[in-house]
């Protein structure tokens, strides 16, 4: 993997303070060797480039181009109003949202839980990181299958872990083995983090194939934290398979991270949840408490409203991906060196460029796909996420939650710039 010895992005930051204290970094070594998130820092620069007056297109961020549903937003209106709300509460969530978190896992996935067995965090992120927290002591091993979310070796570094890649390019559709995952495996594993329908790839994993890296971490006694944001966004007939659900013996061993921010198009409302075993969540509670005490109740109270109504407002925003999905595929495999298989889940493509890299476009030779993400932006104003930051290079990520004649409109300018390709 690029980048396996992240760098922080002011040296300054690390480098001695004067002093007595001149052997001291100023900012820990812990903190000063994450990496910046990518996707986030993508959209932020594009973003600052069109509020430069420039026509910039960005693919980089994952999130519904739709407004959170009505009902929602006026949940939370109404929210504001009551004073329950204007003060703490139950650091592990409100008590109707926990149930009621419950209720739609039941419903949406099969899985049967207790109100006590969810807790409610400030966003997916905070779940992320609390689970591997939770579980993680220093050394700690995680099979990461890769290409995977930016977040993730991040959170399990954070908490002590040790990150282990194991790699499934577009030749496999980015799913992974029992065997890679097998030979990967030591004696110093933990953990082992799934992620389907998948940021960044889209790919989903079939049921039988869920089964099948259940049990075997089953046998293993691997715990499985299990990110499941994406759940609804499925296509061509895919169903989604939930593993606690399709393995039932693993549920003493498995934390389900979800929330309402894909779903419900509620990414800034930053409400997420971690279900899982009572001892575990427990913990998991405990180390809220300290770090940031309860979600915003009017937040908490809007995804009352998401997840206790009804799915049409993911049906209408699936639709439109859909389509969006179907373009943007069909426009990214008619360039030359560029193949994208197509997504069964999520609102991502993530086409190889490997076919492009070594070739010269308007004088420059781009050799990673980094160096192709820069010369994208700088020569057509189209902002796309480079592989470096989810596993190797060779790779871009494109979300299609945009506007359909944006869409359009940004792969065709790749489509023109690459076809200069010497």
């Amino acid at each position: 993997m690029p980048e396996t010895t992240p760098q922080p992005s002011d040296p300054a930051a690390t480098a001695p303070s004067a002093g007595p204290s001149t052997t001291r970094a100023r900012v820990s070594r812990r903190i000063g060797g994450i990496t910046e998130s990518a996707t986030l820092a993508v959209d932020a620069k594009a973003k600052a480039l069109k509020a430069q007056g420039r026509p910039v297109i960005g693919f980089g961020a994952g999130e519904p181009d739709f407004p959170t549903p009505d009902y929602i937003v006026t949940a939370a209106v109404a929210a504001c109003s009551e004073a329950a709300n204007h003060h703490y509460t139950p650091a592990a969530g409100l008590p109707d949202l926990r149930a009621a978190i419950a209720a739609k896992t039941a419903r949406d996935s099969g899985l049967e839980v207790a109100p006590e067995q969810v807790l409610v965090t400030n966003g997916g992120k905070q779940a992320v990181y609390q689970a591997f927290a939770t579980l993680l002591d220093p050394g700690d091993e995680v099979l990461l299958p890769a290409p995977y979310w930016t977040t993730y070796p991040e959170a399990i570094r954070l908490a002590g872990g040790v990150p282990v890649e194991v790699f499934a390019g577009a030749e496999q559709d980015y799913l992974v083995t029992v065997d890679q995952l097998e030979a990967a495996r030591t004696g110093r594993t933990k953990a082992l983090l799934f992620c389907s329908p998948s940021n960044p790839t889209g790919a989903v994993y079939p049921a039988e194939r869920v089964t099948e890296i259940g049990r075997w971490a089953c046998e293993h006694g691997i715990w499985v934290v299990t990110d499941e944001i994406y759940e609804h966004l499925v296509y061509d007939g895919t169903i989604f398979a939930s593993m606690p659900v399709e393995v039932p013996e693993l549920a003493d061993t498995c934390l389900v991270l979800n929330g309402v921010a894909k779903t419900y198009a509620m990414t800034g409302w930053r409400v997420g949840w971690m279900i899982g075993p009572r001892d575990a969540v427990r913990a998991a509670a405990n180390l809220q408490s300290h770090l940031t005490s309860n979600v915003a109740n009017v937040s908490q109270r809007a995804a009352l409203a998401a997840v206790t109504g009804d799915l049409s407002a993911v049906a209408t925003m699936r639709e439109a991906f859909d389509r969006r999905r179907q373009v943007m595929v069909r426009m990214l495999n008619e360039i030359p060196g560029v193949v994208c298989p197509t997504p069964k889940g999520a609102f991502y493509t993530y086409p190889s460029v490997r076919g492009v890299l070594g070739r010269t476009i308007r004088g420059r030779t781009p050799t990673t796909s980094a160096e192709l993400a820069e010369l994208i932006l700088d020569e057509v104003e189209v902002a796309v996420v480079p592989g470096e930051a989810f596993g190797p290079s060779g790779y871009l990520r494109l979300s299609y939650a945009l506007g359909d004649e944006d869409l359009a409109e940004g792969v065709g300018r790749i489509q023109r710039l690459l076809a200069e390709a010497g």
